[in-house]
Parts: structure tokens; sequence; C-alpha cells
């Protein structure tokens, strides 16, 4: 369910992350090649990406329709570059909304998060803390409530990385039927999961794309893609990857 990349590294434009590549993620978003749980993703799509010399939130892009019908996101995509972005297809969880809010990612402050799997939304709300002044939810539906989870343990003082972790091992404890593909940024590094999901990376290092792409599934059939196993943690900056367990 759902398909998501990330990008850190040489600025690129975002046709050339989303659009430009063989099996990219607006062919992911029809004809996708490895999910393992459901056949379309066109339940809407967004992308996020920074601009570190104007500020350090990042700018947002979200629409609740397939990304193959935005002829104006297809204009756009062309003329903004970025060294950091991350893009998601939605396939949405049965009985979840359909709306703009559920799309990720989901941002807090200089965060960004996308998930691709389930959960049980039970398991979710026992997880977050509903004091005043915790980060709420963008919308109802599973994955929206996950991020902000983790936008909570971050504002507590946890790193990206720990609470991404956390969140994923104690809601995947709690169903054990979940599927916790958690990826995220700040716009200096790329953290992610697998739960459940398939998710490969790709270091590039020659070239005018250097950096390190985190994906769902390969964009491309070109040597040096890594698949992960499951109930993995990846966290990459732009020197190096490091994978860990989960468990």
């Amino acid at each position: 369910m759902c398909r998501h990349l990330a990008w850190l590294g040489t600025p690129r434009t975002l046709t050339a992350l989303l659009h430009d590549p063989p099996h990219s993620l607006l062919r992911q978003a029809w004809m996708p090649r490895r999910m393992l749980h459901g056949r379309i993703n066109a339940d809407g799509f967004g992308v996020g990406w920074y601009v570190p010399a104007l500020r350090t939130e990042p700018a947002r892009y979200r629409r609740a329709v397939p990304i193959w019908t935005d002829a104006s996101f297809a204009s756009l995509a062309g003329a903004v570059q970025s060294g950091c972005v991350l893009g998601a297809v939605r396939n949405a969880t049965v009985g979840m909304p359909i709306e703009e809010t559920a799309t990720a990612p989901y941002a807090h402050g200089r965060y960004l998060l996308s998930h691709n799997g389930r959960v049980d939304v039970d398991v979710v709300m026992r997880m977050l803390d509903w004091h005043r002044g915790a980060p709420v939810p963008d919308s109802r539906c599973d994955s929206a409530l996950l991020a902000a989870v983790v936008w909570q343990r971050v504002s507590a003082g946890a790193s990206l990385a720990d609470a991404v972790a956390d969140v994923v091992v104690a809601a995947g404890r709690a169903d054990g039927a979940a599927r916790l593909n958690l990826l995220a940024t700040d716009g200096s590094q790329i953290v992610a999961t697998t739960w459940g999901e398939t998710l490969s990376y790709r270091v590039s290092t020659d070239g005018d794309a250097i950096g390190v792409h985190v994906a769902s599934e390969p964009s491309d059939d070109s040597d040096g893609w890594i698949d992960l196993d499951d109930q993995k943690l990846l966290t990459a900056d732009t020197r190096d990857v490091t994978i860990s367990n989960l468990i």
C-alpha cells in the first residue's frame, strides 16, 4: 500500500526524481512492480522539498487525486530543484478518508514523514499524547496518526531515528498485522524502516547526481540498488548509510 521515495544529495528537479526514471514514482502510481499489498496508488500524492537558503521548513505539494491527472504539478516539477526531497503516492487503507490532509508527506517544523502500510487506528490512538500543546494529527487516517506520534516523541527530545524506530516497534508489537514502512527526513538525513513492505536504497558517488536514494522499489534497473530485509532501520546522510535491526 503506497510507494514512496527520498533523495538526499546533489540538487535535482522534482521531474528528474519523480517523473523521468523508467520506473519512476509516477509509473509506480499505476504500475508498481514490488508492492506486496494492493495494485494501484491512485488515492493521492504528495511531495516535500527543502530550500535551506530561504527557510528551514520544507515546502509541500499534496493532492487527493492520482499523480498522473495533475498537469499543474507536471509543469512546476521541472522548475523546482532541491537537495532533499520526499515524495509519495497513496493507496488508501480500506475505511480511511481520501483527502489532502490524509496524504503524505506529513510535516512538523523541519520534518517530513511518509508511511507505506497499514496499522490499527485504535493502536495508534492509544499511543498519542492528547495533552495541550502536543502535536496533533493532520487527519484521522492511520498514517497521519502515526506521524503525529513520531512528532510528539521528537518534540519531547528524541532524535528522528529513535522516534521513528520506537513508534514502529511499539505499533508493530501491539498490532501483529501492521505494516510499518516509514520514511522521514529533516532535510539533512533520511530515516526509513522496513516492516512488512519492500524498501531499497542506492548510493551514487559520481556523475551529476551524487547522494542517497531510498525508495519502496528501484526507479530503474541499473546496478547499485540494495534491497533491505524486513524489520530494519536505515539512517543516511550525505556521507554514510547505516543499517540496524529494529528488534
